[in-house]
Order: C-alpha cells, then sequence, then structure tokens
C-alpha cells in the first residue's frame, strides 16, 4: 500500500505542476492577445520575437515536467530569433515551432486541469484501495489511476512538443549552414598557414639558395675555396627548405596515413608526442583491411595531433591515453589525459580549429576538462562502413 500511495502522491504532484503552468498560460493568453493587436498596427511589432521567446519557455517548461516523469527528452528544433528586427520578425513568424508551440499551449488549456480529477481519487482510493490491499490482499485499483492521468497528460504533451518533420528539417538546415561556415574558415586559416608557411619558411629558404648559387658562380674562378664553402652552404638550405616542405605536405595530408594507415599513423604520433601513451584500437587493425575514407582518416590524425601536442604542453602529465574504435555509425577517436585540465577553447590552444574541422565531416567533439583533470577528449566521425 505504501508504495501505491508513494507513487500516486508523485503523480499527483505531477499533474498539481502541469495545472500551475495551465493556469500560467491561461494569464499568458492577454499577453498573445496584445501581441496580436499591436502587431497588426505595427507599432507592436517589435513585441512579437520576444513573445515567441516566452512561449517558447512555457514549452520547454512542460518539456522539462514531462522528461521528468517519463525519463525521456521531448527533443526541440528552434530557429534562432536574433539579428534586426526585421530579420527576427521573420524568423518568429515562420519558424515551425513556434505553431507547434501555439497548438501545444490552447490544448494545454484543455487537458492542463486533469489533475483536478486526482482530487476525488484520493479519498476513493484510500479507502477501496486500503480495503483491497491490506484486507483482502488484491491489488490497488483506484490511486494507479492517478498515474494513469499523469501519463496521459505527458502522451498529449509528448505528441504536442515534438518537433515536426518541418521543424526538424529547418534546423538541419541551420545547423549544416553553420558548419559550412565554420569549414570555410577552417578552409581559409589552413590556406593561410600554408601561405605563411612558404614565404616564411621555404620562399626566404630559396631566395637565399639563389643568391648563395649565384654568388658561388662568380667567385668560383678567382676563389674556389670560398665558392665551394658558398655551395656547400646552399646544399644546407636546399635541404632545409626540403624539410620545410614536408612539413608543408604533412599538414596538407601527412603522407604516413597513405603508408601506413591510420593506426600506424598513431602510433607514430604517440612516440613522437614525448608522453608515455597508450595505445587501445578497436575494430581498426591493419589485418582486419578496414580503413575510413582519406578525409575521415585525416580529420582523425590532426585531432590525435592536436589533442596530443595541447596535453605535452599544457597539463603538465606525462602520461596520455589513445582509443580508436570503429563504430557502428563511423569512427571513434578518445584522447585522455591525467593533467591539470581547465582547457579553454577560447584561449587558442587550437580546440576551435579542431571542432571546425570535425564539424565540417558532421562530426561532434566533446571536451570535458575540469580543473584539476583529467582533460578528455572525445571525437565522432561519421561514416558508413
Amino acid at each position: 500500500m505504501g508504495t501505491t500511495v508513494r507513487q500516486a502522491a508523485r503523480a499527483t504532484v505531477q499533474l498539481g505542476r502541469a495545472a500551475v503552468l495551465a493556469f500560467g498560460s491561461i494569464i499568458f493568453i492577454t499577453v498573445l492577445l496584445f501581441t496580436a493587436v499591436a502587431t497588426l498596427v505595427v507599432v507592436g511589432a517589435g513585441l512579437l520575437p520576444e513573445t515567441v521567446l516566452l512561449v517558447r519557455r512555457f514549452a520547454g517548461a512542460k518539456r522539462r515536467q514531462v522528461a521528468e516523469w517519463t525519463g525521456r527528452e521531448i527533443p526541440e528544433a528552434y530557429q534562432r530569433v536574433e539579428g534586426p528586427l526585421r530579420r527576427r520578425l521573420r524568423t518568429a513568424v515562420r519558424d515551425p515551432g513556434t505553431l507547434n508551440d501555439l497548438r501545444w499551449m490552447v490544448a494545454h488549456y484543455a487537458y492542463g486541469f486533469l489533475g483536478v480529477l486526482a482530487l476525488p481519487l484520493w479519498p476513493a482510493g484510500l479507502l477501496v484501495d486500503g480495503v483491497r490491499q491490506g484486507v483482502l490482499g488484491r491489488s490497488p485499483l483506484v490511486l494507479p489511476l492517478i498515474s494513469r492521468l499523469a501519463d496521459l497528460d505527458a502522451a498529449w504533451s509528448t505528441a504536442l512538443l515534438k518537433p515536426s518533420p518541418k521543424a526538424l528539417l529547418a534546423e538541419r538546415v541551420e545547423e549544416l549552414t553553420e558548419t559550412r561556415a565554420g569549414a570555410v574558415a577552417a578552409h581559409e586559416a589552413e590556406l593561410r598557414r600554408i601561405e605563411r608557411d612558404l614565404q616564411e619558411g621555404t620562399q626566404a629558404r630559396l631566395v637565399s639558395l639563389s643568391l648563395r648559387i649565384g654568388i658561388a658562380k662568380r667567385a668560383y674562378e678567382r676563389d674556389p675555396d670560398a665558392a665551394r664553402k658558398l655551395l656547400d652552404d646552399a646544399q644546407d638550405q636546399a635541404e632545409e627548405a626540403l624539410t620545410e616542405l614536408r612539413h608543408v605536405v604533412r599538414g596538407i595530408h601527412p603522407p604516413i596515413l597513405t603508408d601506413r594507415g591510420l593506426v600506424g599513423a598513431a602510433r607514430a604520433l604517440a612516440a613522437s608526442s614525448g608522453l608515455d601513451v597508450t595505445m587501445d584500437v578497436d575494430g581498426l587493425e591493419a589485418q582486419s583491411g578496414v580503413r575510413a575514407p582519406a578525409a575521415i582518416e585525416a580529420a582523425a590524425y590532426f585531432v590525435l595531433a592536436e589533442a596530443l601536442t595541447n596535453a605535452g604542453k599544457h597539463s603538465a602529465s606525462e602520461r596520455a591515453a589513445v582509443r580508436l574504435a570503429r563504430t557502428p555509425t563511423g569512427l571513434s577517436v578518445v584522447v585522455r589525459d591525467e593533467g591539470r585540465g581547465g582547457a579553454d577553447e577560447a584561449a587558442g590552444s587550437g580546440l576551435l580549429g579542431m571542432r571546425r574541422r570535425v564539424a565540417a565531416l558532421d562530426g561532434a567533439v566533446r571536451l570535458t576538462s575540469p580543473v584539476g583533470g583529467p582533460t578528455v577528449i572525445e571525437v565522432d566521425l561519421p561514416y558508413a562502413w
């Protein structure tokens, strides 16, 4: 009996919160009517976006209530209301989520007060179920109806508040627009880096090399020893220029990926990082013959390179752990170090570039780095194997 009463009490609290929200929605109808009239006469057009945002907060509160009761989140898909007034108005009116929320709010006026039905069930339930369970040893009959009312409220709210396919599509378009902008920014930054490396490094060395060869040619007849020394210096500079060119090429697409695959390249990175790195590989072993596309492998390689570089420079830890795994939906990369933590994307540690590179492939980056550590970078790169 005690369990039944506790469950009914929890359901009553849930229904009571729903009734409070419904009562607040009824009061809010005055704001909606005022905004509609003011918008029609133009003078209050600026109120419309703010009113839509307020409706979203009401819907968000209901989503949280349902999630607490059912344990399942109701996803939301809204376009951001930002920018100049004209754009804010257009977004507020055209966003499919706005109509979705208004439809829920109107329906919630009716079913939001299901909690009223729970009030007469309590005395009847305590009497009937007390006799059924305490005397007859049977299952409760009346009090579980209160939980069913809460389930009904949650089911209707879920059906009304879940995003429509049109809303999900609009959110996806907005997300792809953002990732495309990030990919373009990352591409431009990479081109600038390559240009800078070529101009400040390789090009300068080649110019110096050309000058030394010219001087050596002019000095060869009158001073062969000096010319030979100039040619030796020119050879050293040619080798340094080749080294820098290899560095630039590795920044575009590391040849080691082509030669040894992702696992071999990752082991080489770990060996050259200066850290004690433990490597865990799942489903990507060389004997399996499974390889992801070049773009996926390159993104994973650069994630590992950036993460291990950051760990070596900033974590103050001597150890790190790397996991590469083939998953049903793509490739997973996890790098963990036991350092001081507190990693900040805004601090210029390369994390923003990593996020943009992964987002360009529709992937996701999760960073966990509390002060005191550990720092964990998890990257999911989607790919159909």
